[in-house]
């Protein structure tokens, strides 16, 4: 069942809460030795929740636009009286409050059933973790759902739970999405408010939803931004469709990638859509992404580095490279960045969105560091981490028909119109061009 479905379900009093949280614990207790996609399984306050929500629908009280839906929450993300880990080996934080989104979650009636694992503190795209193991990807558990919200795109994708939230920073949404067959939503920066989650990069950090269809995106988008559905009306025919050349010809893109998204695009064109090549000299990795970014993130993590707080590998690694970015290079990446979201807004006078590839290549192997001869990280984040940098809000989709797993569609709209993103998505779904195939480890 969707999201959509079992809060309806829920609400009229046909289905309880209490059996589908049930029966969402039992799916990832079953998946957890095979797919290791939680920190924390939580039956006994999913269950008590979900009965609390049950005896509301009995006494007539409206539970809310996800009454018992079960959802998983990426373990950076706060809740009352759990810890929070961020997948770490020293940190772990039990908060009075939960934080913001996931007040909003709670108060429509979503039922978080578990926390589920990452990359060491969301600064990477594998999320094999040295500390909790490595998370598995359902299409093959030899392979990584990539990072850094692993964990909930491995319990969406393998049928756990109809929504998982994750958080991206350059990608970290979307990159797992894309490898898993899953849709992943990253927002523009600022539309979810970030209060109660772990920072890595603040002036880049998002949360967002990831869900196996549009609705189910769109539902839980709108409950954690809270804004209403848009009026209905939209249409493919006209659109405007960009294709960053200059970001498309320097990718490291794997040859079915490319295969892919071309037929994607011919297939938009019978749908009525403007596909346009764009001279975008601008909006090309990496400019000055690694010096912004990482210096934000070694701020965030200086004082545990002072006191020989003890970080995994990859991430130490990352964070002496960080140490070294001087406020010179930070104060001339963000004068990148805003001539950046200048070329963008540019870009946005000419097209209504842009196209490209979720992911330049379709898995990564756990335990090896390298795609096709390069380091993993730039292949997998070379079509998401600009995005962070541009503020646009973007979404990464499963191109229906394919198999393991499916090439990955982003779509980046201009800031704030996250409802255009999910209004193109919604009509690619209703034309089989995009949609959901359950992989070959689904418990669902």
């Amino acid at each position: 069942m969707t999201a959509a479905e079992v809060a309806k379900a829920v609400a009229m009093g046909t289905l309880s809460a209490q059996s589908v949280a049930e029966e969402a614990v039992n799916r990832l207790q079953q998946a957890q030795g095979v797919l290791n996609p939680a920190t924390l399984i939580d039956a006994n306050r999913a269950l008590q929740r979900a009965a609390a929500i049950d005896e509301s629908v009995a006494n007539g009280i409206e539970p809310g636009p996800l009454a018992g839906v079960p959802v998983v929450l990426k373990d950076i993300i706060d809740q009352a009286g759990r810890p929070t880990t961020c997948g770490s080996s020293f940190y772990s934080a039990v908060p009075e409050r939960a934080a913001a989104v996931v007040e909003r979650l709670e108060a429509a009636g979503a039922v978080i059933v578990a926390r589920t694992g990452l990359h060491e503190f969301a600064y990477g795209f594998s999320s094999e973790n040295q500390w909790f193991g490595p998370v598995r990807n359902p299409w093959d558990p030899a392979t990584s759902p990539g990072g850094s919200s692993g964990g909930s795109a491995t319990a969406v994708a393998a049928g756990l739970a109809p929504i998982g939230i994750g958080t991206d920073t350059g990608g970290s949404v979307r990159v797992p999405a894309a490898l898993t067959g899953t849709m992943g939503l990253k927002v523009t920066q600022g539309r979810i408010p970030t209060r109660g989650v772990f920072p890595l990069a603040p002036s880049l950090d998002t949360v967002g939803p990831i869900a196996t269809s549009v609705a189910d995106l769109a539902l839980a988008y709108r409950v954690m931004a809270g804004v209403p559905a848009p009026p209905p009306g939209f249409s493919l025919t006209g659109i405007r469709l960009g294709i960053p050349i200059h970001w498309m010809e320097n990718g490291p893109t794997q040859a079915r990638v490319t295969t892919g998204f071309e037929k994607a695009l011919d297939a938009l064109e019978r749908l009525g859509v403007s596909v346009l090549p764009i001279e975008a000299p601008d909006l090309v990795p990496w400019g000055m992404i690694q010096e912004l970014a990482g210096a934000e993130a070694f701020h965030v993590h200086r004082e545990f580095l002072e006191k020989g707080m003890v970080f995994g590998d990859e991430v130490a690694q990352r964070l002496r490279t960080a140490s070294t970015v001087t406020s010179s290079q930070y104060l001339d990446a963000q004068a990148w960045r805003s001539r950046l979201v200048e070329a963008t807004a540019e870009v946005f006078s000419k097209v209504d969105l842009l196209a490209t590839p979720g992911v330049a290549a379709l898995s990564k192997t756990i335990g090896v560091t390298e795609i096709d001869g390069q380091h993993y990280r730039p292949v997998l984040s070379w079509f998401s981490a600009l995005v962070n940098h541009m503020s646009c809000p973007a979404i990464a989709l499963p191109l229906a028909g394919e198999t393991t797993p499916p090439v990955s569609l982003q779509l980046i709209a201009p800031w704030w119109r996250e409802d255009r993103l999910l209004e193109a998505a919604a009509l690619a779904e209703e034309a089989e061009l995009v949609g959901f195939s359950p992989p070959p480890l689904y418990f669902g």
